[in-house]
Parts: C-alpha cells; structure tokens; sequence
C-alpha cells in the first residue's frame, strides 16, 4: 500500500488500476453513467472529485479507500 499525500496521485492511481483492468475510460463512465470526458477529467484533476463520487469510483475498479495515521516523522503543517 501506497500512502497518496498528493491529489495527482490519486489519478495516477486511479489511471493504472483502469487500465491494469483493460478498461478504457469509456467503458468506466459506461458503469457510473457517466461522460468519458468526466472520467479523464477526474484521472488528469482529481482535486475535482467529491469523496463520494470518488468511493464509487473506486468501488468500480475494486478499490478501496483505508486511512491510517501516518508516522510521527511525515507529520507537518499543512497549508491549504
């Protein structure tokens, strides 16, 4: 497991678990009742997805979202 401490990761994740699937973009957009543009539009800028919408999207490609505190070290200031 991979922690994501960035929003392009989570597109990248999402991207590569879609294809290690073999599905295009249009066939996940298909399942969701979604655009093809919508779904590369959240793989290229994921800071756009909502956390419900992204719990379904990963739903669909068998993910799923666990966090867990992260280490004494990796914790900073967070700017928004």
């Amino acid at each position: 497991m991979l922690p994501i401490t960035h929003a392009k990761q989570i597109g990248s994740t999402l991207t590569a678990r879609r294809k290690a699937l073999k599905l295009s973009q249009a066939d996940v957009a298909a399942r969701l009742g979604l655009s093809q543009n919508r779904i590369s539009e959240l793989e290229s800028s994921p800071e756009t997805i909502t956390v419900e919408q992204l719990l379904v999207l990963l739903k669909t490609l068998g993910l799923e979202l666990s966090l867990d505190q992260a280490p004494a070290s990796s914790q900073t200031k967070v700017e928004w």
